[in-house]
């Protein structure tokens, strides 16, 4: 690759993307290349744009417009004392897709992994433990059901022993070592409306 050295710098800023299996690294790479000088720029701008103007909620952690009123939390219809707890901002799309729920959310960051380096001051648990202070009167631990999410679910569960909040987690409906985001519509609807206490 040392011959084509601005092909190589590319390569090399795609694999510090994550997620990005490395079997699509090339398939990516050659996607780019093959676009349109005009739709590079485009793509180019937008995501400038999102970097610039797409920040996330400093209460319920979802993404919002700089400027703008979260689309969750400053919204009067949904009920705020309700919480739902998921680990990622695109679960909240699985949960809306239902049309079952008029809550509010609160977006962790993701999930305790000890292997990875994450703990719980890596995620935005002490948030939401300070907004359930704040009138929130049932948590409904959404996390997916992998060891993972399950280590999260009861170490936020411990952290508010003797605190007053109802807390609920979703059915086990959905197969155990899925992700909330991977579900279909229909799954996500029975797990949430047959939440048991956690």
């Amino acid at each position: 690759m040392q011959e084509v050295p601005t092909l190589a710098r590319l390569l090399r800023s795609l694999q510090q993307v994550p997620y990005l299996a490395s079997k699509n690294l090339y398939r990516v790479a050659t996607h780019f290349l093959q676009m349109d000088e005009r739709a590079t720029e485009q793509f180019c701008t937008l995501l400038l744009d999102a970097k610039k103007n797409v920040v996330p909620c400093q209460t319920c952690f979802y993404w919002q417009q700089k400027g703008s009123e979260c689309i969750f939390c400053g919204n009067a219809k949904r009920v705020q004392s309700v919480v739902c707890v998921v680990e990622n901002w695109f679960e909240v799309m699985s949960i809306e897709r239902t049309q079952a729920y008029d809550g509010a959310y609160h977006v962790l960051g993701g999930a305790i992994c000890p292997l990875e380096g994450v703990g719980p001051e890596d995620l935005t648990i002490d948030q939401l433990i300070a907004r359930v202070g704040n009138g929130v009167k049932e948590l409904i631990l959404a996390t997916s059901q992998t060891p993972e999410g399950e280590a999260t679910a009861a170490f936020v569960a411990s952290k508010l022993k003797g605190v007053e909040v109802t807390i609920s987690c979703l059915a086990r409906g959905m197969p155990v070592g899925s992700s909330i985001g991977a579900m279909d519509r229909l799954t996500v609807y029975k797990a949430l409306s047959e939440r048991r206490p956690f």
